[in-house]
């Protein structure tokens, strides 16, 4: 079912603690991606970044192919354009059925991001999208994703509200592209964001993040969980281990996207089970 961004975030609560939004590169992520979260009985949004725009030199052909397949899912199947920092390319979005976008004005000054960010969010809020937008630098990526920085939660509750978005990624000790689960999210911090902030908060660089620590940054009041680089890794993997048999390279392909199948179950399972115990959490908040 092709479900709005927005509806899915509204009925987080309960079974349903966080909506995970999963990296789309080609058509075998999508497939993975859905059949994965059928698998689990849970939601989903596949998530396309601008990047992967780039690679296949527009929006709209992945765009359609990931339509298709969440128009015939058992389960909701969201759209997300990801980290996009042109505006008219979250406008056109809309037009192709997505739900949601992030525009990423974080490179920018404080001033700039505001200003931006609020013309994007109204924009998209006439066309009926969710506009996330970033606050603070996440780890991974060249120029403004620096490592290191934190969200300031009273400077996150003014942007809110200066920009009128619907949903804030936050800084707050996770870093894109890790291929290694050692990242340990400032928990104390994100629920002093989450108490300040009046929208949704996204966790960036979920790949780094083990499976129990994920669960406390849920607890602590994450609300949309982004995965990319786990799924990649995953893909990758069973692509080479299968490859080099002949020149069809169906059977590899296909053991690929269950890699993704089975990694996007196990995630979203995790997701939706609540933080034990002895889940790890910061020092800041011991």
């Amino acid at each position: 079912m092709l479900t709005d961004t927005a509806r899915l975030l509204a009925g987080v609560g309960g079974s349903l603690p966080a909506v995970a939004a999963f990296n789309v590169i080609t058509l075998e992520y999508a497939e993975g991606i859905v059949a994965g979260a059928e698998r689990a009985g849970l939601p989903v949004l596949l998530s396309i970044s601008h990047n992967a725009v780039r690679f296949h030199g527009g929006l709209a052909p992945i765009a359609a192919a990931c339509t298709a397949l969440a128009e015939r899912a058992s389960v909701g199947v969201g759209l997300h354009l990801d980290h996009c920092e042109d505006a008219a390319l979250v406008l056109e979005s809309a037009d192709l059925g997505f739900g949601s976008a992030m525009f990423d004005a974080s490179p920018l000054p404080y001033e700039l991001n505001v200003s931006e960010t609020a013309r994007v969010a109204e924009l998209g809020r006439e066309r009926g999208l969710w506009i996330e937008a970033e606050l603070g630098e996440i780890g991974g990526k060249d120029g403004a994703h620096a490592p290191g920085v934190r969200t300031d939660p009273a400077e996150a509750a003014a942007f809110a509200r200066a920009t009128g978005v619907d949903g804030l990624a936050v800084a707050v000790g996770t870093s894109h592209a890790m291929t290694t689960r050692t990242a340990v999210p400032d928990t104390e911090l994100i629920a002093r964001i989450a108490a300040a902030v009046p929208v949704p908060l996204v966790l960036h660089g979920s790949s780094g993040v083990a499976d129990d620590a994920i669960r406390a940054t849920v607890a602590a009041g994450i609300r949309k969980i982004n995965v990319g680089t786990q799924l990649s890794a995953a893909y990758t993997d069973a692509l080479t281990a299968r490859l080099g048999g002949g020149p069809d390279p169906r059977a590899a392909l296909k053991q690929a996207r269950e890699a993704i199948a089975v990694t996007v179950e196990h995630l979203l399972q995790v997701i939706s089970t609540p933080a034990s115990a002895s889940a790890p959490v910061s020092e800041a908040a011991r």
